[in-house]
């Protein structure tokens, strides 16, 4: 731990290094929704996928993102489909959901540049950011998790 005095009001404070820099990791491997708008609009090399099932994807999906369920994600299936040189960032339904999770860990492992959109779909939709959907005519009601 280091100690820092705030010359202003002489008070201590501590800093934990393993705190700060649990903070610095968490910002290199995560994006909010804000973030990941502004690097889409400021043409960044940035793909979004969808790491739930197609099914899921189908019904509702954040614009321009592609699908590529953590279940089909390997070697052979990432190298035909992505680069290296690509920031690509994984989303699931949101929190009680791990697809995008284990899509970024796939990728990682494979060596490609990953980042979780904390919240998935949920959150961005919270934040009232924009989905493509499909007719919902002959959708009923969804209880299920995208992750299958």
């Amino acid at each position: 731990m280091t100690k820092v005095i705030s010359t202003e009001s002489e008070q201590i404070h501590t800093m934990d290094a393993n705190q700060i820099a649990h903070y610095k990791r968490k910002l290199q491997y995560e994006i909010d929704s804000w973030d990941l708008t502004q690097a889409i609009q400021q043409k960044e090399n940035i793909v979004v996928i969808d790491a739930r099932s197609a099914e899921a994807y189908k019904r509702e999906h954040i614009p321009g993102a592609v699908n590529f369920s953590y279940k089909t994600i390997n070697k052979d299936s990432a190298q035909s489909r992505l680069n290296y040189d690509t920031l690509y960032v994984t989303y699931c339904d949101g929190i009680g959901c791990n697809a995008s999770t284990k899509g970024a860990l796939k990728l990682a492992e494979l060596g490609y540049k990953v980042k979780e959109l904390i919240g998935g779909i949920d959150w961005w939709k919270r934040d009232q950011y924009p989905t493509n959907l499909e007719s919902l005519q002959n959708i009923g009601p969804n209880n299920s998790c995208g992750c299958d």
